[in-house]
């Protein structure tokens, strides 16, 4: 009867931390929640370099990554195309459709998490649950981890691993609500304003 009461108790010890894990569908809803956000974000790359900036959020489809000196790039997404703007050049920046990257599962207008085959991974450590997503119909375009703390739900920071390394972004507190001009968001603007042409 002591050892049945020991392994009890045990069990019950280990249940918190699987019931801190947040559900699939309060994590939606949270994504949900908000169209607008911006916010101080820090970038770990794949070769171990850091930078920072600042990050502006705009669902479904749009996302801006200014980044501060002495890295003067930005990244964008706008019109279903990602755009990475390299200041050494007054080229066209480098350009590929949003759909293929794992960011886009953040960035729908009703992001579903619960989708079949979409998560392929939901844990917790007791402080923060892990999502990792990727697109079931074409996983080999990379996953994306999602970290989320509790009380209440917010995203702290994402990893997106394409195959040929991970890069991470840690968030700051992000401010959500706001109307965000959508100047931000176009590569075409922005690809005048960098090169001077009509």
């Amino acid at each position: 009867m002591n050892k049945l009461s020991l392994a009890l108790a045990a069990l019950l010890f280990a249940l918190p931390a699987q019931a801190e894990r947040i559900p699939l569908s309060a994590l939606s809803a949270y994504l949900n929640s908000f169209s607008t956000a911006t916010g101080k974000f820090t970038q770990v790359n794949a070769d171990g370099t850091i930078s920072t900036g600042q990050v502006y959020i705009n669902r479904p489809g749009r996302v801006r990554f200014e980044y501060d000196p002495p890295t003067p790039a930005l990244v964008m997404a706008g019109g279903g195309q990602v755009a990475v703007f390299d200041p050494k050049s007054n080229q066209p920046p480098e350009q590929y459709p949003l759909s293929r990257t794992p960011l886009n599962l953040i960035l729908e207008r009703n992001v579903d998490l619960s989708r079949a085959r979409m998560v392929v991974g939901h844990s917790s450590d007791g402080k923060t649950t892990r999502v990792v997503a990727q697109d079931p119909e074409h996983p080999d375009y990379g996953s994306i981890t999602l970290v989320f703390t509790a009380a209440p739900v917010e995203l702290r920071q994402w990893v997106i691993d394409d195959g040929s390394g991970a890069t991470t972004v840690i968030l700051g507190d992000l401010k959500t609500g706001m109307r965000l001009p959508a100047s931000l968001f176009s590569i075409v603007q922005e690809t005048r304003k960098r090169t001077g042409s009509d």
